[in-house]
């Protein structure tokens, strides 16, 4: 079986793999862990579904957090006698980075670019749209090259910077608007967020379609925890929550056979 940890900014997200299918994923806070706690946390979830320690026979691992990657490793190599495989942009992916500085590169964007190059039967030209605390738009194209892409605040950095910011907005629950035009301060907030997001990430795809993929129409994935809040408005052929996690299962398996 494969462990596969992503370290996000607001959370860490876990998959267990069997052979090339994910048989559970699960996740905590990434703030405030520290060893002892992230030892428990991850041999209580893998009791709790009667996976053994010695079960685990590889550990992919990529991280937008430096400050607990030791904490990761320390942890993996306590439960399970094993390193975990940090993925930076030294490691071989079969992946070609164009991207000024290969190292300054999210670890979790080279993973969502290779998990998104492994659901296609066919090479095609890919955009991945990752929503988490940061949105990320990115091109891949169909020779499997990573041709760069575009950040944006996300949808919760959104919400508290608002609220943070101003005397008088507060902070809202975001979900769909009924309508575009709000008639208070908190559908108005809620408006703008929404449609603001929805309209960065369409002109981004519009853009990526006509300067880098020259008019060839590209296959566009999200993945992130806000994506499904877009899943109507018809930006996305398709949302898989697990890109990340997929990714790094099909890199440690690559770099298992190379080894």
């Amino acid at each position: 079986m494969i462990l596969t940890l992503d370290a996000g900014n607001s959370r860490l997200s876990c998959g267990i793999f069997l052979e090339d299918k994910m048989i559970f994923s699960f996740g905590c806070e990434t703030k405030e862990i520290c060893e002892k706690q992230f030892c428990d946390f991850l041999s209580t979830k893998l009791n709790e579904n009667g996976i053994l320690q010695n079960q685990i026979s590889a550990i992919g691992f990529c991280s937008v957090v430096p400050a607990i990657n030791q904490i990761v490793k320390n942890a993996c190599l306590k439960l399970f006698n094993k390193e975990p495989l940090l993925l930076t942009a030294d490691v071989k992916t079969g992946l070609k980075i164009n991207y000024e500085n290969a190292n300054k590169l999210g670890s979790d964007r080279i993973a969502a670019a290779i998990g998104a190059i492994c659901l296609q039967s066919e090479r095609k030209n890919l955009i991945v749209v990752d929503m988490g605390t940061a949105t990320t738009v990115d091109a891949i194209s169909k020779n499997s090259e990573f041709m760069g892409g575009a950040i944006l605040p996300g949808i919760k950095l959104m919400v508290k910077a608002l609220s943070g910011g101003t005397a008088q907005l507060p902070p809202i629950e975001l979900f769909e608007p009924q309508n575009a035009c709000g008639n208070s301060t908190q559908t108005c907030i809620r408006s703008g967020i929404f449609y603001g997001a929805l309209g960065g990430i369409r002109e981004l795809i519009l853009r990526y379609t006509k300067e880098t993929f020259h008019n060839e129409k590209p296959v566009v994935i999200a993945t992130g925890g806000f994506s499904k809040l877009f899943e109507t408005q018809n930006i996305f052929d398709f949302i898989e929550e697990n890109l990340v996690l997929l990714g790094l299962k099909k890199i440690i398996l690559s770099h298992s056979l190379t080894k």
